[in-house]
């Protein structure tokens, strides 16, 4: 993991329970190019996913790519978090028919030009509460990364939901329409200045330096 790589403890605690739903193949001629969104979707797509190994990819974000080459697809581009920019890159290429691997919670992007089939095969739920792990990792000052404004707005209601006070805990966002959806009363927020795991690691980097530093005026 980057973070570890940095020299930080890492402390996994999932949002949401993610797993396969039941879903058709579609007839791979019928497309022309392969949209995925999430990681999650290339996964738990199971076996059929082989099928469509003929049709060029076009992934949201580095780290679906690299599941899709890992399952044998051929990434055509990389794009930033934001789908619908991607999806402009996908008609300038001359594609028009773009089937899309999602979850049932998503963003359904458009853009003129492209016929775009959409098909649910994972869901993505809500944990019920924080794990008791996180809970004292936020207690002894950890950083929460949030990766998507979906996660950041359960992350804040399961803040809350815990009596743990947002004044008391710092976190760093993959974006900033991640940031907004976190609300406000942070005792420290960050976010990344590209939408990649890099950058996030780099906001929360900074909100230690911030920390560091109030820690050496108050003890001067």
């Amino acid at each position: 993991m980057r973070g570890r790589a940095m020299g930080a403890e890492a402390i996994v605690a999932p949002l949401f329970s993610v797993e396969p739903v039941p879903w058709e193949m579609p007839d791979p001629r019928a497309h022309d190019a392969l949209l995925l969104t999430s990681a999650h979707a290339v996964r738990h797509a199971g076996a059929g996913l082989a099928r469509l190994a003929a049709l060029p990819v076009y992934a949201v974000g580095a780290a679906t790519a690299s599941a899709a080459r890992e399952a044998g697809l051929t990434v055509a581009i990389t794009g930033g978090s934001d789908a619908r920019a991607l999806l402009a890159e996908v008609a300038a290429a001359g594609h028009v028919r773009l089937l899309h691997l999602t979850g049932a919670d998503h963003v359904a992007a458009e853009q003129a030009g492209l016929a775009i089939t959409r098909i649910t095969v994972y869901r993505a739920d809500p944990v019920a509460e924080l794990p008791p792990a996180a809970c004292l990792a936020l207690e002894q000052g950890a950083i929460t990364l949030l990766h998507s404004p979906r996660a950041a707005a359960l992350f804040a209601s399961l803040i809350d939901q815990a009596g743990i006070a947002r004044a008391s805990v710092r976190i760093a966002a993959i974006s900033a329409a991640a940031l907004r959806a976190a609300g406000q009363g942070w005792g420290g927020a960050a976010s990344a200045a590209l939408p990649t795991d890099d950058a996030l690691l780099a906001a929360a980097a900074r909100l230690c330096e911030t920390g560091a530093e109030r820690e050496g005026r108050a003890g001067a």
